[in-house]
């Protein structure tokens, strides 16, 4: 262990004091101070040693409590709670029995962040007055790494059974210490430091829990995000009835400290349920292997990104649509060895697997260098099939040919296999990507091959929304999902082949419009509309609202099918007022207004949010107009 005799006549310099006077004040004596290390305990002072070697910095930090606080030993807690997230607390004084536990706390405090990030961290309104930190020795960059590599290396090799049987006994014999280094310098050989007890630590330190139990723990934190919003309302009602009253801002600063601590909790809730992709892709090699014998298939798989963190619920959920891809690739993506030495490709096969975050989503895909998706092909078949009509299949983008592949009953395949041939697989894949509120996205060029893209919600549970107002009624969007808003006259508004678009910024736009359309008699040239430009997909739209409410962070309920009957709506939450807020499911609107478009000439697809009164409504004051 390194050498601290450097480091306690620094720390007994700093803390030196001048001799007491003589007479009653000597009989006053505070209790020593944390650096001077005369009343540590001996963990505090492994603890010193620990980080010292693992070349931590070590600060003495002094944080006067709020003379206003009317809990002093709860902000103490808090504060130590707070600093813990980038450091490790060595030393607290004085203890929260003496009377000086309700002025100030001081700690020892080991982290490789800098003073200016340390004291950001100890200010806590309403809660921390002045704070002071002192560094009294460097953080040392290269024994620092070496620890982080320590900490990583022996927890692998825990993997193999044998090795973990000696790690264990050899931590049994050496327990007392705890490893800094893989490789301790000639003088530290005798150093009671043994690498494998950290690997028996981190085994010890591992917890197992029920999947359900941190359901009912993140349903806690989703009913607590919901008393946030209830507050907040009634500070904003609080405000506009006392505009002066001076409450409000302490109110205001525990709010904010409320919201940053239920924050806080919230992810850490996330993380828990957050596990690597790797746990789905490990059993990819195996499906690979038995797909490409079935079908005669050369094939290799690439796998990156399975490192990447995803909800263990959403995981779990993908597991079916991803095989189905993956099986896909091999049999209809990859082409035979002969085939291929014919095109001048290699004769095996390549399918990649990669996940990689993108902003707050998780896009998962599937590759091949295969042959590709002809569109031609793809229109034919459905012609054969009786899906569509010549007329219809020469009207379709190749986008639009290539959503046909997510048809029931739709296959390509010229027989039925053990494999594939039978109609079922995609459209189940493109179901369960609906009901995750995530997207799937094809790419192909003939020749060279697919990728199918999917684009995941990080969780299902709490999402950021943006809310706003159709027919006297509240919902919710997922804020992910909005591009820009906009404000644009009815006049802009055109009709092309029964569909409304709308020309904005140099594009134009299909128009979904939720509510009822305008007045015949109304003057559109002074009728406004908010538009909701949202992606669904690839593709953008523009969503017309009555008004916007704004943004909020939703606890996603879900619906039985009792309560609704409709797709067009993928959950509810309440917010701070007590309203009830529907979430759209902006794909299946898409899916509707494509489904349900006239096909009488000069009229639109709109009302899709109207129920069974508000239709009748309508209808009676057409016919009215009429009449």
């Amino acid at each position: 262990m390194p050498a601290t005799e450097s480091l306690r006549e620094k720390i007994n310099e700093l803390t030196a004091a001048p001799a007491a006077k003589k007479g009653r004040r000597k009989k006053k004596t505070v209790e020593p101070a944390p650096r001077s290390g005369k009343d540590w305990t001996d963990a505090e002072r492994r603890g010193l040693a620990q980080a010292q070697a693992a070349g931590l910095g070590l600060y003495d930090i002094v944080v006067k409590i709020d003379p206003l606080c009317t809990m002093p030993i709860a902000a103490r807690q808090l504060i130590q709670n707070a600093i813990q997230e980038i450091g490790q607390v060595l030393v607290v004084r004085p203890d929260a029995k003496s009377a000086a536990a309700s002025r100030q706390v001081e700690f020892i405090f080991a982290s490789l962040q800098t003073k200016e990030q340390i004291a950001a961290k100890c200010h806590i309104p309403t809660i921390a007055g002045d704070v002071n930190v002192t560094l009294i020795q460097a953080a040392s960059p290269t024994k620092a790494s070496t620890s982080v590599s320590a900490r990583s290396a022996p927890v692998k090799e825990a993997a193999s059974p044998s090795a973990t049987a000696s790690d264990i006994q050899d931590s049994r014999a050496q327990s007392s210490t705890i490893p800094i280094s893989v490789q301790p310098e000639p003088a530290e050989v005798q150093a009671p430091a043994p690498e494998p007890s950290l690997a028996q630590a981190s085994l010890e330190n591992i917890l197992r829990v029920e999947a359900g139990r941190i359901d009912n723990v993140l349903n806690l934190v989703g009913e607590l995000i919901i008393g946030k919003s209830m507050l907040q309302q009634a500070l904003s009602e609080f405000g506009q009835r006392y505009p002066r009253e001076p409450l409000r801002g302490k109110f205001a600063d525990a709010m904010a400290f409320q919201a940053r601590v239920l924050n806080d909790l919230q992810r850490s809730v996330m993380k828990i349920r957050m596990v690597p992709v790797d746990q789905l892709f490990r059993r990819f090699p195996r499906i690979v292997r038995d797909v490409a014998r079935q079908c005669g298939r050369e094939v290799d798989l690439e796998l990156s990104g399975q490192e990447t963190d995803l909800d263990k619920g959403i995981l779990d959920a993908i597991a079916e649509p991803l095989t189905h891809l993956v099986r896909n690739a091999v049999s209809h993506g990859i082409e035979p060895a002969e085939q291929r030495r014919s095109q001048g490709k290699p004769p095996r096969g390549k399918i990649r697997l990669n996940a990689y975050h993108q902003g707050n989503q998780v896009v998962v895909e599937v590759s091949d260098d295969g042959h590709g998706i002809d569109a031609q092909k793809i229109r034919s078949k459905a012609i054969d099939l009786g899906m569509l009509t010549s007329e219809e299949a020469a009207r379709l983008s190749e986008a639009e040919t290539l959503d046909l592949i997510f048809r029931p009953g739709f296959s390509t395949a010229e027989q039925v296999t053990e494999v594939s041939g039978r109609g079922v697989g995609m459209d189940v894949v493109q179901s369960v990507i609906q009901r995750l509120k995530a997207t799937i996205h094809v790419e192909t060029r003939v020749g060279q091959g697919t990728t199918f893209r999917l684009k995941l919600p990080l969780t299902l549970a709490i999402i950021k929304a943006l809310m706003f107002w159709v027919e006297q009624r509240l919902y919710a969007i997922p804020l992910n999902a909005v591009s820009q808003i906009a404000r644009t006259f009815e006049s802009e508004v055109h009709q092309v082949d029964n569909y409304e678009v709308l020309q904005l910024r140099n594009q134009v736009l299909p128009l979904l419009r939720l509510g009822r359309p305008p007045a015949a008699d109304a003057d559109r040239k002074a009728l406004k509309l908010f538009i909701l430009v949202i992606t669904v997909g690839e593709r953008k739209y523009g969503l017309a609202v009555d008004a916007l409410e704004g943004e909020e962070e939703l606890v996603i309920k879900a619906l039985d099918d009792q309560t609704f009957s409709t797709d067009l709506v993928n959950g509810a939450s309440i917010i701070g007022d007590g309203k009830v807020v529907l979430i759209l499911n902006l794909p299946a609107v898409v899916e509707h207004v494509a489904r349900t478009r006239p096909e009488a000439a000069g009229l639109t697809s709109c009302g899709i949010l109207l129920n069974h009164a508000d239709r009748a409504r309508l209808a009676l004051s057409a016919a009215g107009g009429h009449a």
